[in-house]
């Protein structure tokens, strides 16, 4: 009768299927304790994010279109790129286009800018509003400002992914 199954195969089946049952066994043995939503890496699962924006009051409104007729500025290019250094109070301590800053609450900033940002890009980073030091640890999100053409929302974030006041730098790219 023929040998199918060499004695060496054997032992290494049985060896493979041994590793394989154990390292099942501790998976199986890990804990099971949810992370936090924060840790998951999942889209959308910071904590106490805010759920939008603000909404857009008539002065502020009434503000931005002002810095829009004004706008018509020298100092504007097309095709340039704007910025505005915030603080974490909310305070525009310097910038090229920039005309005002509103705080909301913890994390959410309005800047507005003295053009159109339509079709523009935005970039952010978390950054000291003084000429030196070291920003502290955080995130940030960008986006248009809801009715208003040259505003943008700002988001700071701390480590954890929780709303904190953070200072920022932002810049505008406009075609």
């Amino acid at each position: 009768m023929a040998r199918f199954i060499s004695g060496r195969a054997v032992a290494v089946t049985f060896g493979v299927l041994a590793l394989t049952l154990a390292g099942g066994g501790i998976a199986a043995a890990q804990t099971t304790a949810a992370k936090p939503a924060a840790q998951t890496g999942q889209p959308g699962a910071r904590p106490a994010a805010p759920a939008g924006q603000p909404a857009l009051t008539p002065a502020e409104a009434a503000q931005a279109k002002a810095a829009l007729q004004e706008g018509a500025s020298p100092s504007f290019v097309a095709g340039s790129t704007s910025f505005a250094v915030v603080s974490a109070a909310g305070v525009l301590v310097r910038g090229h286009d920039a005309v005002s800053t509103t705080k909301y609450g913890p994390g959410q900033y309005q800047v507005v800018f003295n053009h159109s940002l339509t079709r523009g890009g935005y970039v952010a980073t978390i950054g000291d509003a003084a000429d030196c030091c070291i920003p502290p640890t955080g995130q940030v999100s960008v986006a248009p400002r809801l009715g208003t053409p040259n505003g943008v929302f700002v988001q700071t974030f701390d480590s954890t992914g929780a709303a904190a006041d953070r200072p920022f730098h932002l810049s505008v790219f406009t075609p």
